[in-house]
């Protein structure tokens, strides 16, 4: 438990943060002001030291480097006191627990820091390994260029010891690497350490320069953070040194460690600027959901495979609209993309659908090649379209459509002559349409609440949540609402994220439903706008950030959406872990 730090907000494993001191300060951060170390036990014995809440008091310790035999740890492991002033605790990946510190610092950084994968491993073991809401701690490791992939693996604090070390050598650092003092033609930076002469600029102006780098960077970092943008910097960023480039691709093969953490939806732009963006979890979230959740209700038309379009969502852009002018509804409209993968109309709004950028040149590389045909095909696995009418271009669109419908029992008719958006083109749709039955606006727009439902909850949900037989749709697209049969609206779809929205009403056939209820137990009382940290006695593992939850308590039913992971909130002591959007007294 901790009482003196406290995250205010979140961006995957990266987070914004305040250490509750005397002058409360905003992580992440150099942590050089705000940390004293009460000093090593392996050269001489050490009291407990009084502290106070002006600092971090790193308490006595043992640090191990990584490979010290786990007997050695063991024989000489450090008792953690239990004291009222804010403390930090030193740990490795294999001594880290929870030893009721604010502050964990990982014994030998600068050892493992510079190696992926050992990177990688050490992060993850003591970040699990401690409770969520402490903080995270690596000494003497960062520098200008590498401190956004630190960040990125979920270390709140940092020191500027390595770069004051490399500065008294004579080595400049900036957020694209280091250079030798001697080999500089001028001091490209304007912090105050370098407004003078190249020839006046000693050693320590470049100590004091390499910290002041290293403080805009970590002002850049938080800054991205707020938007939700950090892991866009990141694909830049790290490509500065090999490493961090290393770290950040071992981190996107942690999906448990990062999925968990990476919320369902944002109000920030994905930009998918490499191919790096096809290992996101945004993006592997969606093709799973798609190809594992969503069930087609339309597959008894024909599919209709289109490019996608620059515009979101894809059925306000001008290409798409000339399509359903061509096609008179008459198919089950698919969009292909790069890096989203496939993307039935249904789910056109749902988050990263519509909020996603990417670069354009017209060709494919055989990466995306290969990842949209994969997804393509296990979408086809679980339908059964009578026909495929691709209106496609022939560059990389129509080889994805051959690979992933070569040897399947179904016809495809490529229906491009030259352009999409071509006279000829849209005539040859047409044509290939003809005599199909058209799907009415309250049969597609039904196919979309179930379809969201599906996404969002699990496979099927939208058929026991909004059964024919005891359903109504109110609204026009894209502000649609779900009725029950006595006229209560269970649900409304939220046009920003292309996810619903549910009433108590909605909430309580969910509860009662087969459905795995994603729930968050309180202890006895009403929440009324949010729920906070301390009441909270359980919640379920497999809540997500954004999610929408049951709340259950003694005293109250609610709904609401999570502000954390699950296990965030049954480990956290500070916070806001709900928003609430509805609640009653039991």
């Amino acid at each position: 438990m901790t009482d003196y730090f406290e995250v205010h907000r979140r961006d995957a494993a990266a987070r914004i943060g305040e250490l509750r001191l005397a002058d409360p300060v905003t992580t992440p951060c150099l942590a050089d002001d705000v940390v004293t170390d009460a000093g090593s036990l392996w050269n001489a014995e050490r009291e407990v030291p009084e502290g106070d809440e002006s600092r971090v008091t790193i308490l006595p310790h043992r640090g191990f480097p990584r490979g010290t035999a786990e007997e050695v740890q063991t024989s000489f492991a450090v008792e953690h006191p239990d004291v009222d002033y804010p403390s930090g605790a030193v740990v490795s990946p294999e001594t880290a627990a929870d030893h009721g510190a604010d502050v964990y610092v990982v014994s030998g950084a600068p050892g493992f820091v510079g190696h992926a994968s050992s990177f990688r491993d050490a992060v993850l073991d003591v970040r699990e390994a401690t409770p969520d809401d402490t903080a995270l701690y690596l000494s003497g490791a960062a520098t200008p260029s590498n401190v956004a992939t630190l960040v990125y693996a979920g270390v709140d604090l940092v020191d500027g010891d390595r770069a004051v070390v490399r500065g008294t050598q004579g080595r400049y650092l900036t957020t694209e690497g280091e250079y030798d003092l001697a080999d500089l033609d001028e001091l490209p930076c304007a912090c105050p350490a370098c407004r003078q002469p190249l020839a006046e600029f000693d050693r320590e102006d470049c100590a004091a320069h390499n910290v002041n780098a290293l403080q805009a960077e970590l002002a850049r970092v938080r800054g991205r953070i707020r938007r939700g943008r950090l892991r866009d910097y990141i694909e830049g960023q790290a490509r500065h040194e090999a490493w961090t480039t290393a770290a950040f691709r071992e981190l996107d093969q942690q999906w448990r460690y990062v999925e968990e953490r990476t919320p369902i939806e944002r109000d920030s732009l994905l930009l998918a600027a490499s191919e790096d963006a096809l290992r996101r979890v945004e993006i592997q979230r969606f093709a799973e959901r798609v190809t594992e959740r969503y069930t087609p209700r339309l597959d008894d038309h024909p599919l209709l495979l289109v490019p996608c379009s620059a515009r979101k969502p894809y059925s306000d852009s001008q290409s798409h609209r000339q399509f359903q002018d061509a096609a008179s509804y008459r198919g089950h409209v698919v969009s292909m993309t790069s890096p989203i993968g496939v993307v039935p109309t249904e789910l056109e709004l749902t988050y990263p659908a519509q909020h996603y950028d990417s670069v354009v040149t017209g060709r494919w590389t055989e990466n995306e090649l290969e990842f949209v045909t994969s997804v393509l095909e296990r979408y086809l696995d679980r339908t059964d379209y009578p026909r495929i009418v691709a209106h496609v271009p022939t560059d990389g669109y129509r080889e994805i459509v051959e690979r992933a419908t070569a040897g399947r029992d179904v016809p495809v008719e490529y229906t491009v002559v030259d352009h999409p958006t071509t006279d000829e083109s849209l005539g040859e749709l047409n044509a290939a349409l003809q005599g199909e039955d058209q799907i009415w606006v309250q049969e597609r727009e039904a196919a979309t609440l179930r379809a969201v439902a599906d996404y969002q909850f699990g496979d099927g949900a939208g058929d026991v949540l909004f059964p024919e037989d005891d359903f109504t749709l109110q609204g026009r697209y894209p502000k649609l609402q779900a009725l029950d049969g006595d006229g209560e609206q269970l649900a409304a779809l939220v046009p920003q994220y292309g996810t619903l929205s549910l009433s108590l009403a909605g909430a309580r056939a969910w509860d009662a439903s087969d459905v795995p209820t994603k729930r968050v137990e309180i202890d006895s009382f009403v929440p009324r706008g949010n729920v906070l940290a301390p009441g909270v006695l359980d919640a379920d593992a497999s809540i997500r950030p954004g999610d929408e939850v049951v709340v259950e308590g003694p005293a109250a039913f609610a709904v609401g959406r999570a502000t954390v992971h699950g296990s965030a909130m049954a480990d956290a002591t500070r916070g806001v872990v709900v928003d609430v959007r509805h609640s009653e007294e039991r």
